[in-house]
């Protein structure tokens, strides 16, 4: 065998690469396998112009769409195959006038017939390093028993590998031509898949390799298909010192003894209107004065709506953006897939060292995101950006205005290292707001609750509201009425 199987060969597809270790071992065959428009040609496309050097000629075997009409295809979503060379063993025009019959190998093994002896031109000419065969499922048809195809196929296989090329090809399942002999003989199996909307990519086999294992989602964009590998918690080797982060409000960081801890996840919980966002922005302006990147990914508000307010409570959200330590993004509803939505925070984390993500909400994430256990998908989130040192702020809203005592709505408490609740008070016929610290991981806080309040000139913290009683009960009193 020829070549350096140390050497990964580049599938040309974003995402891909990462799951698979860094591409795939060179002079071996892979089978991508899904049904019709799941996107099995387009990993084609991905494939034979990935090198860009140009040093790895490519040929594409065909057996089903013209050249012409793949390099159309091709074209239109940005991929140049000028350079490819096809070799194309599709029926022409006239092969129903003619009735003209084929084989794939000749029956004697001195003797080639005609698509057999037009490969091993083609290979000979060429000389490639890349081959994609388009399909295998087609050449089945032209074999006459299940075991001779088996055998032809290996064949062509090993000849394509000994000759220095790597090989992808393609094969649509289906009851009536299963490919279960083809999984056994390839070196490695891409599953595509396509239900509903949703597109999915799995590795279900990959010899002398490791990848990450599990459903990963896939979409094709303009410019091609685009995998997002699924996060799991654990994945990143956290590195965190987990200094203190100043709220820079002195009333609100006497509360949390200091500030939350870098690198933690603090839910923000409360009622609706009570002030979590605003809470949370406080932490972002802090972090912009100590010249911090910090982003805020919102679901249920547009940009504009969150610039006004942040205006109208003295918070510069506006220059913040403009001297690029904010980011400030809407979501808009069924836009990303969990996975997606995952991997777009941590390219902007990685990318601009941006150092606190705020999600406001985790109502409107479950709502807004696509896909099966978003929980799951927002805690392998969150640990991944922890184990970058990034601290994490969710807010979480829950329904009761009033009433008992109600941390989270959805079960996320074990999310945050940190949990502070904001909750709505009537106190001698007026409505207020108080603010309490519920559990702070790694480290202590203040076991009261204070007054909060949300002005023209900012977030106040005041005092602490010692004399009530009955407040997690949801039915606060005076201290003094209750002895008198």
């Amino acid at each position: 065998m020829a070549g350096n199987d140390s050497k990964r060969i580049r599938t040309g597809i974003a995402g891909l690469d990462e799951v698979l270790g860094g591409g795939l071992l060179p002079h071996r065959s892979y089978l991508v396998r899904g049904g019709p428009g799941a996107g099995k040609t387009t990993v084609g496309f991905h494939f034979v112009t990935a090198d860009a050097d140009g040093k790895e000629p490519a040929l594409w075997i065909t057996m089903g769409e013209p050249p012409s009409e793949l390099k159309a295809n091709a074209a239109a979503m940005g991929f140049d195959l000028t350079h490819v060379h096809f070799l194309d063993l599709s029926p022409g025009p006239d092969f129903f006038a003619q009735s003209e019959s084929y084989d794939i190998f000749s029956p004697a093994e001195v003797e080639r017939e005609p698509t057999t002896r037009r490969i091993v031109e083609a290979v000979e000419s060429v000389q490639p390093r890349r081959v994609f065969i388009d399909s295998m499922t087609q050449f089945r048809y032209l074999s006459s028993d299940p075991f001779q195809f088996r055998r032809q196929a290996l064949s062509l296989f090993r000849y394509l590998v000994d000759r220095g090329a790597t090989v992808v090809f393609t094969s649509e399942s289906s009851t009536e031509a299963p490919d279960a002999d083809l999984q056994f003989l390839c070196d490695g199996i891409i599953d595509v898949t396509f239900v509903g909307d949703v597109r999915s990519l799995q590795i279900a086999k990959f010899r002398g390799s490791d990848f990450l294992a599990g459903l990963h989602e896939m979409t094709i964009t303009k410019r091609g298909l685009v995998v997002y590998p699924r996060l799991t918690p654990g994945e990143r080797v956290a590195s965190v010192s987990f200094d203190l982060l100043s709220s820079g409000i002195p009333e609100l960081d006497e509360l949390l003894h200091g500030g939350i801890e870098q690198g933690t996840v603090t839910l923000v919980t409360g009622p609706s209107g009570v002030g979590k966002t605003t809470l949370g922005l406080v932490f972002l302006k802090e972090a912009a004065g100590r010249g911090e990147r910090s982003c805020l990914y919102t679901f249920e508000e547009d940009t504009a709506r969150v610039l006004t307010r942040c205006r109208q409570i003295n918070i510069p959200a506006e220059d913040m953006v403009r001297r690029g330590m904010l980011l400030v993004e809407r979501v808009e509803p069924l836009q990303y897939s969990a996975d997606a939505f995952g991997r777009r925070v941590l390219d902007e984390v990685e990318r601009n060292d941006t150092r606190i993500v705020m999600i406001d909400s985790t109502a409107g994430y479950r709502l807004t995101v696509r896909g099966g256990d978003l929980v799951g998908r927002l805690h392998a989130l969150t640990q991944s950006l922890c184990a970058l040192g990034v601290t994490v702020l969710l807010v979480e809203e829950v329904q009761e205005i009033t009433g008992e005592f109600k941390p989270t709505e959805h079960g996320f408490s074990y999310l945050g290292d940190n949990i502070v609740f904001l909750r709505y008070l009537e106190m001698a016929g007026h409505l207020k707001r108080a603010i309490g610290v519920l559990k702070k991981r790694l480290g202590s806080f203040e076991e009261t609750l204070r007054e909060f309040a949300i002005t023209r000139y900012g977030v106040k913290v005041g005092r602490s509201l010692t004399e009530l009683r009955g407040i997690l009960r949801g039915v606060p009193e005076l201290a003094e009425s209750r002895s008198s």
